[in-house]
C-alpha cells in the first residue's frame, strides 16, 4: 500500500473538520432544546444526517482505526436519536416492503414469487419519530414479473 498523497490527507482533514463542525452545531442545539415538549423533529433529522455522514466516512476510511472511530461516532449519534424520541429505520434484505416506512427507489425483477415485494437492498436508512415516518428508508424492492423500470414503482 502506498502512502497517501498530501492532497488526499488534506481532503480527509477537510472531511473530518466539516463533520466535527456539524456535530458541534447539533450538540449546541441539543443543549438548547432541553425541556422542550415532545421530540424535536428538525434536530432528529439533523442527527440522522450526521449519522449518515459518519457511516459514509467509515465506509471510505483508509485504515481500520479511522473506520472504528467513524463507526463509534455513528453509534453515538444513533443513541442520541433514540434518546430524543426517534429511531433509525433499517430494513433487512428479505423483509416485506412497507410503504409506511420505506420508499421503493428501485425495482429488482425476480422470477421467485416468494421474493415479490420484499427488500432486495437498502439504499439509505430512514428515520421514524414515534409512529411518524420522517425520512422513509430508500430501498430496492423485488418485483415478480417486473421489467426493472425505476421511477414510480407500484408496490
Amino acid at each position: 500500500m502506498t502512502d497517501p498523497s498530501l492532497r488526499e490527507i488534506a481532503d480527509k482533514v477537510d472531511d473530518v473538520a466539516r463533520l466535527v463542525q456539524r456535530q458541534s452545531a447539533t450538540i449546541a442545539q441539543l443543549a438548547d432544546a432541553r425541556g422542550a415538549a415532545g421530540p424535536d423533529v428538525p434536530l432528529l433529522v439533523e442527527l440522522h444526517a450526521l449519522r449518515g455522514d459518519a457511516l459514509a466516512c467509515a465506509a471510505t476510511a483508509r485504515s481500520k482505526r479511522e473506520r472504528s472511530a467513524f463507526a463509534a461516532i455513528a453509534g453515538g449519534l444513533e443513541r442520541l436519536i433514540a434518546g430524543r424520541g426517534g429511531s433509525v429505520v433499517a430494513p433487512e434484505p428479505g423483509d416485506a416492503f412497507s410503504a409506511a416506512t420505506m420508499e421503493a427507489a428501485e425495482i429488482v425483477p425476480t422470477d421467485d414469487a416468494a421474493l415479490d415485494r420484499t427488500v432486495a437492498k437498502v439504499l439509505e436508512e430512514g428515520l421514524q419519530v414515534g409512529q411518524r415516518s420522517v425520512r422513509p428508508a430508500r430501498v430496492a424492492v423485488h418485483r415478480a414479473g417486473s421489467t426493472g423500470t425505476a421511477g414510480g414503482p407500484q408496490c
